[in-house]
């Protein structure tokens, strides 16, 4: 800062020179700390967020991963037949230990580290690609079905598992084709279903000569069963329960017979189309969300390009690889894609309103200093200077309580995304940077004229300011409304489209300013006939509120919309999980699997607490109606009517339902099945022999016995039996007791409550995480709106407790004094509250058709209930604005009552601006 030379000889003591940082800190420590903790606070959610996403990203990953199972996560390579039975040399050479460990350290080297493996939990050997049937007749056989076996010679059986009974299998001295016998051990469930014990002998019949024998000689316990070695393949860790295809199922068991690593050649002596195989796992725990590209690119590379070239160059030109592990990663692609925008939404509208505090708490300091600033400017203190000074004194705050909150925020949340959590933070501590005072006097001044609303006049750049944002907003919402949050190739949206709410809250708040000296110059001339004094006085003073009303109302709808759309998102995940829970019980809790002997279960129900009422029903899932098997349910019409009454798009009239006796009997149906059979009346048969002539007379998407399945509802008295005994029942009551209603049905009954399934409709970390933003996003545009508000009231407090000193002086009263403030802040408070709950209501309308919450609130595997859109939620459009208006009440009345206790002195003395 440059000064004119005064032309006085300098002295010792004029050479003296004030530090100008250290004397603004000490003069105004507490607007130093004020703005420090201010800072400190936008800087920690500001940063704070992109490590918050990263870790919700990280677990995301890996529940979809672990959710998925080892079963569709592992790469797996197998030769096919044209290995073996086109290779020049023996076919028994293609199947040793050493042609299968050989390029497995190959192919685990293969990815590298863009697709990082778990070397404990991937796996390689030789096994029958086909099931081997055998017909002993000790083993398990539920429906008179002989079970079916895979032989296995993996490598790394002693390693992954504990021998609980006998000892592990031995190869063969010379295995080959001409082997009679084999040494193998099962797995304990395996043991356990199919009858199998340490001595066991399994027969595989061959098409030349006696059949091969297998005989058990220990049984095992995986020590990871869950863990890829073991569930990569099915049956290996336990058998399988298979059904047969045809109008009567029947089940059978297949299993896994485990052989000796070296004992690959002996399956060429059983049809089963013996192959090398290798298992590759990821590793988990080493995989991130943001590697999502590299990984799917990848898999990619192994499926079908250079990375497969080099494995069939490693291994064998007759080489297959199969995999889920893209489609796995897909899904979470379009988990984050579908989550990702409405995130930015809240962070955009967060982070907008937290800006727009900053500039106001910047405008606040230089309101304060405006006259101190202007006289230095007046008396020759150069803008370079005065601004430099101006950055310093404001740097030395900004600036430390900036790195506070990034290291607070690190500590708390995590370290990932350092570069965006360090610009994040860095952003928060330039806008708190006075360049707003800077700007306001580059320009030398001595007095500034009357800057009222009434008699203030907007620039020539306003207009084109005006309509340029109205454009842009408009194309904002457009975009969002026909194609979504989602842009194409950003999983994270489109950064003007996530601005839309915000744009809506900024056209509406240029709008409101236009419309506010309206109603002032209409109500200023009733207000003069009005007896006293305190009406006309606060409808001037309103009146006389500043020019620079647009910032702090921005800042108000702004937080008011982002809060309101933030409580409005919240409202829609909770309906949709209610809603959901609601499709995948169908009433307030359900008791299933009741048993064909218990009697009298109705009536203990009903007495059981917190039970209101009891609809029995009759379910069956292999009833066969026409050609198709579907899923029946026999209830009482009256009763279940009154249930699907209380559920959207399951309601239908009772008289529809109920079975004369004489024609086909009127059956509910689901649309898929209208479709198929038609309006004319289908056969019905019973998996108990029961059958009955039926006909679709209404046609629902859902129904509470049997779900959005394909289903049959029909008059329980239609059935041979009736409803005696029911299979399950539909329970209706707020406060049902788990407890209570399972002791109540006894036996192996199963119950369910509809409270309990909602905690189960959220899959992924990632949904619960965007939960959180929002719900943050609601209490920071909450906390941002009062500060806001709180800031407008400390810029006009110096010259509000001024008036009330003169005004005390010539005789107005504590009370009239109180009522003047109150009614003085009411218009613009009044003007911000009503204009956010519209502003916030109409950026919901607007942009609610292009907002899909479905994926956000419900798991993928959730019962359909409808997409879950965007509805304004009463509570959060009219509690913000109803705690503005008694915010600014309370703010008033307290700095009537205050200014009450100091006293008039202070405030008359001339010149005294502190």
């Amino acid at each position: 800062m440059t000064v004119r030379p005064s032309g006085r000889p300098r002295t010792a003591a004029s050479r003296v020179t004030v530090p100008w940082v250290r004397t603004r800190l000490r003069t105004a420590p507490g607007a130093a700390a004020a703005l420090a903790l201010l800072v400190a606070v936008t800087a920690f959610l500001a940063a704070a967020l992109p490590p918050a996403l990263d870790r919700y990203d990280e677990r995301g990953m890996r529940r979809a991963l672990e959710t998925a199972g080892p079963t569709r996560t592992t790469v797996q390579f197998q030769t096919s037949d044209a290995d073996v039975y086109l290779s020049d040399g023996p076919w028994e050479e293609r199947l040793t230990r050493e042609a299968v460990e050989g390029p497995y350290a190959k192919l685990l080297a293969l990815p590298g580290r863009a697709l990082p493996l778990d070397r404990e939990q991937s796996s390689a050997g030789v096994r029958t690609t086909r099931s081997l049937k055998t017909p002993d007749a000790y083993l398990s056989q539920p429906d008179g079905l002989p079970p079916v076996f895979h032989l296995v010679a993996q490598g790394g059986i002693a390693d992954h598992s504990r021998l609980a009974e006998g000892r592990l299998p031995k190869a063969p001295g010379d295995p080959g084709r001409a082997v009679s016998a084999l040494e193998a051990a099962v797995t304990a469930q395996t043991a356990k279903a199919l009858n199998i014990r340490v001595g066991s002998v399994v027969h595989f019949p061959r098409a030349e000569g006696d059949p091969l024998a297998v005989r058990v000689t220990g049984v095992v316990v995986p020590r990871e069963p869950d863990g890829a070695y073991w569930s990569a393949l099915p049956g290996l860790d336990k058998p399988n329960l298979m059904v047969t295809q045809g109008p009567v199922p029947s089940q059978y068991w297949s299993g896994t017979l485990l052989l000796a690593p070296d004992a690959g050649p002996t399956l060429l002596s059983v049809p089963g189309a013996p192959a090398r195989y290798w298992t590759l796992a990821p590793n988990l725990a080493a995989l991130q969300g943001r590697d999502l590209e590299r990984l799917t690119s990848a898999v990619a590379s192994l499926e079908g390009g250079p990375l497969l070239e080099r494995a069939t160059t490693a291994v064998s030109p007759h080489l297959d690889v199969t995999t889920d592990l893209d489609a796995v990663l897909g899904e979470y692609d379009g988990l984050w894609s579908a989550v990702g925008p409405l995130v930015a939404v809240a962070a955009f509208g967060t982070g907008t309103v937290a800006a727009l505090v900053l500039c106001m708490a910047g405008g606040l300091a230089a309101e304060r200093r405006r006259a101190e600033l202007t006289l230095l400017r007046a008396r020759g203190a150069s803008l370079r200077g005065l601004a430099g000074r101006l950055l310093a004194e404001t740097a030395v705050v900004a600036v430390p309580a900036a790195a506070l909150g990034l290291l607070a925020a690190r500590l708390a949340v995590g370290t990932g995304r350092p570069v965006q959590s360090a610009v994040a933070a860095g952003a928060v501590a330039l806008i708190a940077l006075p360049l707003r005072a800077v700007a306001v006097h580059r320009a030398v001044g001595v007095h500034t004229g009357r800057e009222d609303v009434v008699r203030a006049r907007p620039s020539k750049r306003r207009p084109v300011t005006e309509v340029t944002l109205l454009v842009v907003a408009a194309g904002a919402v457009l975009t969002l409304r026909t194609r979504g949050t989602s842009a194409e190739g950003d999983p994270t949206g489109d950064e003007l489209v996530s601005l839309a709410p915000v744009l809506v809250a900024v056209i509406a708040a240029l709008l409101l300013v236009r419309l506010y000296p309206l109603p002032l110059r209409g109500l200023a001339r009733p207000a003069r006939r009005m007896r006293g004094v305190v009406g006309p006085l606060s409808l001037a003073r309103a009146g006389r509120a500043g020019g620079s009303t647009v910032l702090p109302l921005l800042a108000l709808l702004t937080a008011l919309t982002t809060a309101a759309f933030g409580g409005s998102v919240l409202a829609g995940v909770a309906d949709a999980r209610e809603r959901a829970s609601v499709f995948a019980v169908g009433a307030d809790a359900r008791v299933d699997d009741l048993g064909p002997r218990q009697t009298g279960v109705e009536e203990r129900v009903r007495r059981a607490p917190g039970v209101e009422d009891v609809t029995p029903v009759k379910v069956s899932y292999t009833a066969l109606a026409g050609n198709v098997r579907v899923s029946l349910a026999g209830v009482e019409p009256d009763p279940y009517a009154e249930l699907s009454g209380r559920m959207d798009g399951g309601a239908f009239d009772a008289d529809t339902l109920r079975a004369s006796g004489k024609d086909a009997v009127p059956a509910l149906g689901s649309p898929a099945l209208a479709e198929r059979l038609g309006e004319d009346p289908f056969p019905v048969i019973m998996e108990d022999g029961d059958s009955f002539t039926a006909r679709i007379v209404a046609v629902r998407t859902w129904t509470p016995a049997l779900g959005a399945d394909d289903f049959l509802v029909v008059d329980g008295s239609a059935l041979r039996a009736g409803l005696e005994p029911p299979t399950g029942l539909l329970v209706t009551g707020d406060h049902a007791d788990a407890v209570a209603l399972k002791k109540a049905a006894g036996g192996n009954a199963q119950v369910r409550l509809r409270s309990a399934v909602i905690d189960a409709t959220v899959e992924s970390p990632l949904q619960t995480g965007a939960e959180r933003v929002y719900a943050a996003a609601v209490a920071a545009g909450a906390a941002y709106a009062a500060l806001s508000l709180l800031l407008t009231r400390l810029r006009a407090a110096p010259e509000r407790a001024a008036l009330l000193a003169r005004l005390r002086t010539m005789g107005l009263t504590r009370a009239q004094g109180r009522r003047l403030l109150i009614l003085e802040s009411l218009p613009q408070a009044l003007l911000a509250a009503v204009g956010g709950v519209l502003t916030a209501w109409a950026a919901i309308r607007l942009l609610s058709p292009g907002i899909d919450l479905t994926t956000v609130a419900v798991s993928t595997g959730a019962p359909a209930a409808g997409h879950a859109l965007l509805r304004a939620d009463r509570l959060s459009l009219l509690v913000p604005a109803l705690a503005v208006v008694a915010l600014t009440v309370g703010a008033a009345a307290a700095q009537a009552w205050w200014t009450g206790r100091r006293g008039a002195v202070r405030e008359l003395r001339a010149g005294d601006a502190r």
